[in-house]
């Protein structure tokens, strides 16, 4: 979606690709924006009974005030995501206006994946708690109520074995370009204690 694209491709690195953005489910999201929405609907409801000026008044600095929390909340819902590159997982959280928090775990990071669904609602509607553990620290970062959280496990395994694969090569490129530096260094040497050219 290029809304996602465009509010989370600050988090990456320059050859870094996003693979996919989790976010919450989507009735999650309704549920964030229900208390905002049904303000702002009663607000009106109560000019439509009262139309006198003063009502409309108080109904625009009402609306006004259940808009911001209805965008405070839908922020809240979208802005706390996991961004899945093709170097590792990002996690964003979103705790208001003024303060973002965002970790990165890369690949070579990560001791394990899983995924629990729990409850009937968790059954029916597939979602469930994506959780990563990491190597070094033992530490674990969870997405709670994430939307299909197996296929979401299946992305990042599949990721992070592209990843490490793509290391391992980089890594014997960079060895066999090491020794063939070394081995020509040898022969020069070997050329020059022997006095041929």
């Amino acid at each position: 979606m290029l809304l996602d694209r465009l509010l989370f491709r600050k988090h990456l690195e320059k050859d870094e690709q996003i693979v996919m953005i989790v976010h919450k489910h989507w009735l999650i999201g309704l549920q964030f924006l229900f208390w905002p929405s049904a303000s702002f609907l009663l607000s009106w409801y109560l000019l439509y009974t009262a139309p006198f000026r003063a009502i409309f008044l108080l109904v625009s600095l009402w609306s006004i005030g259940s808009l911001i929390w209805w965008l405070r909340n839908f922020l809240d819902y979208y802005l706390d995501a996991w961004i899945i590159s093709n170097h590792g997982i990002i996690d964003l959280e979103w705790h208001g206006w003024f303060h973002r928090q965002a970790s990165r775990i890369l690949y070579s990071d990560v001791q394990g994946v899983s995924y629990e669904i729990q409850g009937f609602a968790g059954t029916v509607l597939r979602y469930g708690i994506v959780t990563i553990e990491k190597i070094s620290t033992g530490t674990t970062i969870s997405l709670s109520h994430a939307a299909r959280p197996r296929v979401i496990q299946g992305i990042i395994m599949r990721n992070m074995e592209a990843y490490i694969h793509g290391k391992h090569l980089t890594d014997a490129k960079h060895v066999q370009e090491l020794l063939a530096t070394y081995v020509a260094e040898q022969v020069q040497l070997e050329k020059l204690r022997s006095g041929k050219p």
